[in-house]
């Protein structure tokens, strides 16, 4: 059940980044990226295994900026990005 919706996850905040166009150099704030799920998720234990999912596969980058963590995705894993949403 955790490994489903952490993937559930997963996909939601690459689609979230995907539909807003946030590649390479545009980047949004985690807490924004966290608003693509329902309250009771948010800060979760399993949003938290998302995150850091998504960024051991090397699909977010991480930009420290003004204190607070923002996100992008990797344009140079643009190809497994589209193959992890379709399957």
């Amino acid at each position: 059940m955790n490994e489903e919706l952490k993937e559930v996850i997963m996909k939601r905040f690459l689609r979230k980044l995907l539909n807003l166009n946030i590649w390479g150099g545009r980047h949004t704030e985690l807490k924004n990226l966290q608003k693509a799920l329902p309250s009771h998720l948010r800060g979760s234990k399993e949003t938290k295994k998302a995150i850091k999912e998504l960024i051991k596969k090397r699909f977010l980058n991480i930009k420290p900026s003004t204190g607070e963590k923002h996100v992008s995705l990797n344009s140079h894993k643009q190809k497994e990005i589209y193959e992890f949403l379709d399957r």
